[in-house]
């Protein structure tokens, strides 16, 4: 199976379990792999016959900016399913499997200065199920 990778979607958003988190923000990483038959844009090399990347990173951003959970993992679900959920679709060869990557940039933890990330993968099969 074919995939499209985005990398380093960058948004600021109201995630995580401490109060001052979902109300002063913080900054987040995104990456998605897109599992899909490419052929016919392959071979077309027409837009309408693939992913969007723009209308997908705009979902993402907005959804970061909008939603408030608690957790990574929420979020993460959340991404995955606006994606593969989108109505009308986002991609004209049906998308088979997503991965998401949420990176927490500078989780507030105390003598903690790494990042954390939550991975997950989602398939249409799981969703419809």
């Amino acid at each position: 199976m074919d995939k499209i990778c985005l990398r380093g979607i960058r948004c600021y958003g109201y995630t995580g379990v401490l109060p001052e988190e979902q109300v002063l923000g913080q900054w987040f990483e995104v990456d998605l792999t897109l599992w899909l038959d490419l052929s016919t844009p392959g071979k077309s090399d027409r837009l309408e016959d693939t992913l969007d990347y723009c209308t997908v990173i705009s979902r993402v951003q907005h959804l970061m900016k909008t939603s408030k959970f608690a957790l990574l993992e929420r979020m993460a679900d959340a991404i995955a399913h606006t994606i593969l959920d989108a109505d009308p679709p986002l991609h004209s060869p049906p998308l088979q499997q997503i991965r998401v990557r949420l990176t927490k940039l500078a989780a507030p933890i105390p003598d903690f200065g790494g990042k954390i990330t939550v991975e997950i993968t989602r398939s249409r099969g799981q969703l419809e199920g």
